[in-house]
């Protein structure tokens, strides 16, 4: 084993402390232990000097083993014999560290901790809306090179990323679309029966089902089911380092991770409004005939009437950039992930509630701007 520390001649009641080699954090453990091999006599210790003349490589783990060093044998900090100038410079300055003081925290102006509230929300924001952009774009990069045979159709994880969003989110959102048509049909009919037009409910189910409550509670349901899943899947390959991974084998995580996910969102999400505004107007049949009186041949007959394929158009239209709303930020959340689990769950969290806003919004805008066409 090299010999990195040894014992000067005596010089009167004082001693040398010969230090050689390379003191680095490679050599830390064996430094340790020739370090507490030394053996010096109290009268020694008041004394001592370290020669660091003979040293060829120093590192910050080195430097603060020579400074404890002469701390511990000397009772001080220890003059260095024969240092470089680019030892001592480290030497000095790790000299004046110490582990134990902490850093006063810097006390905001209470006038000014709003406005910097709202500056951080700022850029906060504005760094979402760039990584949301980069995303988009690295998606519809990744669908475009599919799309036109430069990279492989992974239908395989597509059919399996379908499943597991679309297919066996059916029957809860099935189940969810027909309570809540019946609540609805309820509360109508308790109103217009005052009115003696209860049969108005009819119409007021059809429209509202598909254009609106039908598509809404599909990707809310959605946003709270597949996209924290979606979140939570990203953010664990991330911490698992499983996108390093595949860049190094020649995959691009976006092409194989992220587009068959979106785009069984996009393709999926339409069938589940769907399925969701029909199971909406059976809870809204059920409920019509014993709270309205209104026989299943009349409401079927009315339904015919009132319903027309643009109620259906508008639903069906409004879901598929909904769903691409839902993945994208799922995804956004999930690269997001830094390495913990703590990360994890706040990003799963922030994917959840941000998914589910941003589809309300979306979902007024896209009734402003049909109102606005009359379509």
């Amino acid at each position: 084993m090299a010999r990195f520390v040894e014992l000067g001649a005596a010089q009167g009641t004082g001693r040398t402390i010969l230090c050689s080699g390379d003191w680095t954090a490679a050599n830390a453990r064996q430094l340790e232990h020739a370090i507490a091999e030394l053996s010096l006599s109290p009268a020694e210790r008041s004394q001592v000097s370290i020669d660091i003349s003979r040293l060829d490589r120093l590192d910050t783990a080195g430097a603060w083993l020579l400074t404890q060093l002469g701390r511990d044998r000397a009772h001080a900090a220890a003059g260095f014999l024969g240092a470089s100038p680019k030892h001592a410079t480290l030497l000095a300055r790790i000299a004046t560290y110490n582990p134990k003081a902490t850093l006063a925290r810097p006390h905001d102006n209470p006038l000014l901790v709003p406005f910097i509230a709202l500056g951080r929300t700022v850029m906060g924001a504005l760094r979402d809306i760039v990584s949301v952009n980069e995303t988009q774009g690295r998606i519809l990069g990744a669908l475009a090179q599919t799309a036109t045979f430069r990279a492989p159709l992974r239908l395989a994880s597509f059919i399996n990323q379908f499943e597991q969003i679309i297919l066996k989110a059916i029957p809860i959102v099935a189940l969810i679309s027909l309570v809540v048509g019946a609540i609805i049909t309820q509360q109508t009919i308790l109103q217009l029966r005052n009115f003696g037009a209860a049969i108005l409910v009819v119409d007021l189910a059809a429209i509202l089902m598909f254009r609106e409550i039908g598509v809404l509670l599909a990707a809310i349901m959605v946003a709270g089911r597949s996209g924290s899943a979606i979140t939570a899947e990203i953010g664990s390959m991330r911490i698992r380092e499983e996108f390093d991974a595949l860049r190094v084998m020649g995959v691009d995580p976006f092409q194989a991770l992220l587009l068959p996910r979106v785009v069984a969102l996009v393709i999926g999400l339409p069938l589940l409004a769907f399925v969701g505004s029909m199971a909406g107007l059976l809870g809204a049949i059920l409920v019509g005939q014993a709270y309205g009186g209104i026989p299943v041949e009349t409401f079927i007959l009315r339904l015919r009437d009132s319903m027309t394929i643009t109620s259906v158009a508008v639903g069906l239209l409004k879901a598929p950039f909904m769903g691409f709303l839902i993945g994208l930020l799922a995804s956004l959340e999930g690269m997001k992930v830094q390495g913990s689990s703590e990360s994890l769950g706040r990003r799963t969290t922030s994917s959840v509630v941000k998914s589910i806003f941003v589809v309300i919004v979306a979902d007024g805008l896209f009734a402003i701007f049909f109102a606005a066409i009359k379509f």
